[in-house]
């Protein structure tokens, strides 16, 4: 039997519809004002207010031209690419071993659960945290960009919580075949944990290829190790200054949205192919049965 929608029901349709279309239009009209800057010439938009909805003045590939000369970009592609499968492989391999070993009944686990809750709660802060990394003889590493950014708290909590949603009578049935710790975890439960898992380790890369603050503190000198993100910031401000030169080249202008666009680009082309996946994972770690 299909219900009719009173007036009610039908305002409130209304009402989040047009909610999610505010919503949608502002998170869009920012990167559509990024992507069209960066064809439009230079001294026209640097003159223009507003919105830009298309290209200001004659279309152009100046601001490309200018940023893809500079091979520090392509050198900030490459390291961004070893600091994302770093921090996603070493941060994979820790939400396995904490969600495995904290969703098994040990006397130890519920001691363990609450300290892993603290340090969501409460943070040593940047200073501690520099001088850890200085004391380990990380800094000016790669390592500084990896190991501490691999995973936290909450990722290793959706990790046992993907181990828990695992069926006991399946584990006890591994138990009597014989299988041990590091079987019933890599081989009978990780296959059933992969929903909320693959949720952390979309979400660790994602992290990965925005960050750049860590890097501008741990690596400030090693500009060979610098990821893209830090880079966007270096080249940008470099750029700002083209108004100072007695014949400035207008098209440098155009350089902080280039930046923006090659920077962000790649994530906006691979995250649709992964939602469904975290579709999933958060369905799986939302149902409780």
């Amino acid at each position: 039997m299909v219900e009719k929608q009173n007036t009610w029901g039908t305002i409130a349709t209304i009402l989040i519809c047009a909610v999610l279309a505010v919503i949608a239009f502002c998170c869009l009209a920012p990167l559509w004002h990024v992507l069209i800057s960066s064809f439009s010439d230079g001294q026209q938009l640097l003159a223009h207010e507003g919105v830009v909805l298309w290209p200001v003045g004659s279309p152009t590939l100046d601001g490309y031209r200018h940023v893809f000369r500079d091979n520090r970009v392509l050198m900030g592609y490459g390291n961004t690419l070893i600091y994302v499968i770093g921090q996603m492989g070493f941060g994979f391999v820790l939400n396995v071993l904490g969600g495995y070993v904290l969703s098994r009944k040990t006397k130890l686990g519920p001691a363990l659960t609450v300290i892993l809750v603290l340090t969501m709660m409460f943070s040593g802060g940047t200073v501690p945290t520099y001088m850890t990394i200085r004391s380990l003889g990380m800094t000016g590493t790669r390592w500084a960009l990896i190991i501490p950014g691999c995973t936290n708290a909450m990722f290793v909590m959706l990790a046992v919580r993907a181990f828990a949603g695992v069926p006991e009578a399946t584990v006890e049935a591994a138990k009597l075949d014989g299988a041990g710790h590091i079987r019933i975890m890599l081989q009978i439960m990780m296959p059933q944990a992969m929903g909320l898992l693959s949720v952390a380790l979309i979400n660790t890369g994602i992290l990965a290829w925005n960050a750049w603050f860590e890097a501008s503190i741990y690596v400030t000198m090693q500009q060979n190790l610098w990821p893209l993100q830090l880079w966007v910031r270096q080249i940008s401000s470099e750029s700002a200054d083209f108004l100072h030169y007695a014949d400035p080249d207008y098209s440098r202008y155009l350089i902080q949205f280039v930046v923006i666009v090659i920077a962000t680009l790649p994530i906006l082309i691979v995250f649709p192919f992964f939602q469904k996946t975290l579709e999933k994972g958060m369905m799986a770690g939302a149902v409780k049965e």
